[in-house]
Order: structure tokens, then sequence, then C-alpha cells
């Protein structure tokens, strides 16, 4: 049984994908702590209808409306998120736990996504993504990791990267802490979401 929380350097890196795809390659659970935005955003939804077997999604332990922050969208619904009441589901299979947002998202005045990971007793899964400022906040992501000494199993690569943008990353980061690159596919069905697994699958590089 494996146990990795899938985060990202920023919002909308490819954190859910990535989900997916480590759900298809482990035949994960799938199970995400606070999801805002909802509806129309709800991601165990989105990965239980794009992945090719019955996949167990487990209920968020807070769905909020708000598309923001979790503990901007929980005060304006009058909620308190309380770490303490984030429940990992009992499974005998692995656990896919994605975040909302970055590391150093809030969940209430004294939390943030990053105290998630070892209270969830998990190795983290950091997604990078190809944009403009791309290199800092993956450095900074690094940094924060090695700094408060969070499990790490590694980085996914998510895009088409250039060569010196990529280099400037992965010279920070171990061979055995590389774990995929895969393309970017900006408009996912089903049949196209199975040929990116395929890719992940042939491009996964250490053992997970």
């Amino acid at each position: 049984m494996k146990r990795y929380f899938v985060t990202g350097i920023n919002t909308g890196v490819g954190k859910t994908v990535v989900s997916a795809l480590l759900c298809e390659y482990l035949k994960a659970d799938y199970f995400k702590p606070v999801q805002t935005g909802y509806p129309p955003d709800r991601d165990s939804e989105w990965i239980k209808n794009i992945v090719s077997f019955p996949i167990t999604t487990h209920p968020e332990c807070y769905l909020l409306k708000e598309p923001a922050s979790p503990h901007l969208a929980a005060k304006r619904e009058n909620v308190y998120i309380d770490i303490h009441q984030l429940k990992l589901p009992f499974t005998k299979n692995s656990t896919i736990i994605e975040g909302a947002g970055g590391l150093l998202v809030p969940l209430n005045e004294r939390y943030y996504i990053a105290d998630l990971i070892k209270y969830f007793e998990a190795e983290c899964i950091l997604v990078i993504s190809n944009y403009l400022g791309c290199i800092n906040h993956s450095l900074l992501s690094l940094f924060y990791i090695q700094k408060n000494n969070l499990p790490f199993k590694g980085i996914v690569l998510n895009g088409n990267f250039e060569t010196e943008v990529k280099e400037a990353i992965l010279l920070h980061v171990p061979s055995s802490q590389f774990i995929a690159e895969i393309p970017s596919m900006p408009t996912l069905n089903k049949e196209r979401f199975l040929e990116l697994s395929r890719i992940f699958q042939s491009k996964v590089n250490i053992s997970l």
C-alpha cells in the first residue's frame, strides 16, 4: 500500500491529471480532503469518469462553493477547517491524496496544505508545469520541502519545457526523485487520457 500526496508549484499546474495518472498506474483510491469551487468543480467526479477501472473516490471532508483558497472559501460559508477533522479513509488499496493549490495555501490561520503531508503520513509528489515564473516557483517549493523535512517522492514535469528551463529545475532534483515528464494535452477525454496514461507509464523513471 502506497500513500502519495499530490501538490503543485501553483494552481492549475495539472495536479488532478497527475493524480488520475497515478491512480491508473497504481490502481489506487483517490481522496481530495478539501474541494473548493463546487459546483462546478469536483475533481473526484472527473477522476471517476476518466480512469479505465472502477476507482474508489472517497468523499471530501470539506466541499466549498467559492473558487478560492480553502481558508477564504470556508470563511465565506462560516465554516472553519479543522485539520483534525480531515480523516484519511480506510482502504486496503494505495491512496492518492490531492491537495488544493500549492504547498502554502492556507487551510486556516495556523495550518497549510503542506501540513497535510505529514499529517496523512504520505510522500509528497510535486507537479511542475511550464510557464513564466515556473523555475522560481519550483525551486521555492523544493526548498520548502527540504527545509521542513517533508517526505518527498519526487517531481512530475507536466508540459513542454525548454531545455534551459528543465535543466534549471532538475539541477536541484536527483535522478532518484525525477518521476516522469509528460506532454501537455489541454483537452482530455477518456481516449486521450488513456493515451497519456500509456505515455506516463512508459516514462516513469523510479519505483512507485
